[in-house]
C-alpha cells in the first residue's frame, strides 16, 4: 500500500473516466499513483456522458483499433469491479440507414470494419423490425454491431478510482494545477496547484487527462495540444417499458462524429437506460465554452428520433443536459509521451469517445510507464503530430 506522503511515479491531472482509468491501470501494473482535480471526480465531460463503449461509429484505422482494445479491456474491468457495479451491458448497437445510397455507403463501412476485427452483420428492413420492433418502417436496411455495449459513466469512473485508492493511489479533489515543475534539464517533475493543502506534486511522470481543459494544461507545459470544446446535447424521456433495445442510431452520425466543420450538426442517436428512461443526441458544434441552452436544437433533435422512432411523439421529455466534448481537429485522441517535455504524457482529445476509449488509453500508458511494449503502436496518437502537420 502506497503511503499518501511517498512521492508518486505517476501523476494524473483529470479525474473524469480517462483518467480514472489510466489510475486503475497504472496502480494495477504496480506504480505509485496520485490523482489531482480541480472539481470534483467525473464533474466535466464524463457526467454529460451516455456511457457507450462502441466499435460501430469507428472507420476502419487507428481509432478503431483502439476501440477493439478498448472494447476487450472494459469487459475485463466489468468483470473485476462487478458488471452491475457499473452497469455494464453488452447491448449491441444497431445502424440504421433510410435511403439506399446510404444503405450502400453502410455496406462499404461494414466491410472494411470487418477486415479490421469488427463484428458487423449487414441486415434488411425485416432483420432491422426484429432487432427493434418500433423503429421506423421507412428504413431500407443496415448494420447490428453485438460487440457495443454500455456503462454507467459516473459510476464507472468512481469504481476505477476506487479501486485504484485500494491499490493505494491518492486522489486530490477540488486542486488545480496553476504551473508545472521541472528540473535542471527541463523535464518535467511535477505540478503546482491552487490548493493549500497540497501546492506541489512531484512525480516521476505527469499524465495530462485534463478533458476539455487539456489544451489550456498543454500549453501551461508548453508542449501544447490542439483540443477543444465541442458542445452536445441530450434529452432524457419519462421511465418507459423497455421499448429501445440497443444503442440504435442513423448511419449519418458516423460522418458528423468524423466532420471538422465548427457549426451546428445532429444526427439521432436513441437508446434506452436500466431505468427506463431513454435518451436522445446528438449535436455537435464548437462554440467555445459557451452553456448556453438552444431551444431550436433540442427541437430538432426531438424531431430526428421521432423519424426514427415514431412512438417517441407520445412521450414526454423529462430534461435535457449539455456538456463539452474534447474535440481534436484530425478526430484522433491524443496519447502517449511527449518528447517536447520529457516526464509529460498526454491522454486526452477522445471526443464523444471518452468512455469508450478509456480502458484501453489508461491500459496502454500502465504499459509505456512499465516499459513493457504497448499492445499498440502509440505513434498515430503522438502529441506532437500537430507541429508536423503545420510545419
Amino acid at each position: 500500500m502506497t503511503h499518501p506522503s511517498s512521492r508518486p511515479d505517476v501523476l494524473i491531472v483529470g479525474a473524469g473516466v480517462v483518467g480514472a482509468a489510466c489510475a486503475y491501470s497504472c496502480t494495477a501494473a504496480g506504480l505509485r499513483v496520485a490523482v489531482v482535480e480541480r472539481g470534483a471526480v467525473g464533474g466535466g465531460t464524463t457526467s454529460a456522458g451516455e456511457g457507450n463503449i462502441l466499435v460501430s461509429d469507428k472507420e476502419p484505422g487507428p481509432e478503431l483499433d483502439l476501440a477493439l482494445l478498448s472494447s476487450r479491456r472494459w469487459r475485463e474491468i466489468s468483470e473485476d469491479l462487478g458488471g452491475g457495479t457499473v452497469e455494464y451491458e453488452a447491448k449491441g448497437g444497431v445502424v440504421v440507414a433510410g435511403s439506399r445510397e446510404t444503405a450502400d455507403g453502410l455496406l462499404r463501412l461494414t466491410a472494411g470494419q470487418r477486415a479490421r476485427g469488427v463484428d458487423a452483420v449487414d441486415i434488411g428492413p425485416g432483420e432491422l423490425s426484429e432487432l427493434e420492433p418500433q423503429v421506423t418502417r421507412q428504413a431500407v436496411g443496415g448494420a447490428f454491431y453485438p460487440q457495443d455495449a454500455q456503462v454507467q459513466p459516473m459510476l464507472a469512473t468512481a469504481h476505477l478510482l476506487r479501486r485504484a485508492r485500494q491499490r493505494g493511489a491518492v486522489v486530490h479533489t477540488g486542486t488545480g494545477v496553476v504551473g508545472f515543475v521541472r528540473d535542471r534539464r527541463g523535464a518535467v517533475t511535477g505540478v503546482r496547484t491552487d490548493s493549500a493543502e497540497v501546492p506541489v506534486v512531484s512525480a516521476r511522470w505527469v499524465i495530462n487527462a485534463a478533458g476539455t481543459w487539456a489544451g489550456r494544461l498543454s500549453r501551461l507545459a508548453g508542449a501544447p495540444v490542439p483540443v477543444l470544446p465541442r458542445k452536445g446535447y441530450v434529452l432524457v424521456t419519462e421511465p418507459l417499458p423497455r421499448v429501445v433495445r440497443h444503442k440504435v442510431y442513423t448511419a449519418e452520425y458516423v460522418a458528423n462524429v468524423a466532420s471538422s466543420d465548427a457549426g451546428l450538426e445532429t444526427s439521432v442517436v436513441v437508446e434506452g437506460t436500466r431505468a427506463g428512461t431513454v435518451l436522445i443526441g446528438a449535436s455537435r458544434e464548437r462554440v467555445g465554452f459557451d452553456r448556453g441552452v438552444s431551444l431550436p436544437v433540442l427541437r430538432t433533435l426531438a424531431a430526428q428520433a421521432i423519424g426514427l422512432f415514431p412512438f417517441l411523439a407520445d412521450v414526454l421529455l423529462l430534461r435535457s443536459y449539455l456538456g463539452f466534448r474534447p474535440y481534436c481537429p484530425d478526430h484522433l485522441p491524443v496519447i502517449g509521451a511527449d518528447p517536447r517535455a520529457p516526464g509529460l504524457l498526454h491522454a486526452c482529445g477522445h471526443e464523444g469517445a471518452g468512455v469508450g476509449l478509456a480502458a484501453a488509453t489508461g491500459h496502454l500508458l500502465a504499459q509505456h510507464l512499465t516499459g513493457e511494449r504497448p499492445d499498440l503502436d502509440l505513434t498515430p496518437f503522438r502529441p506532437d503530430r500537430f507541429e508536423e502537420a503545420t510545419a
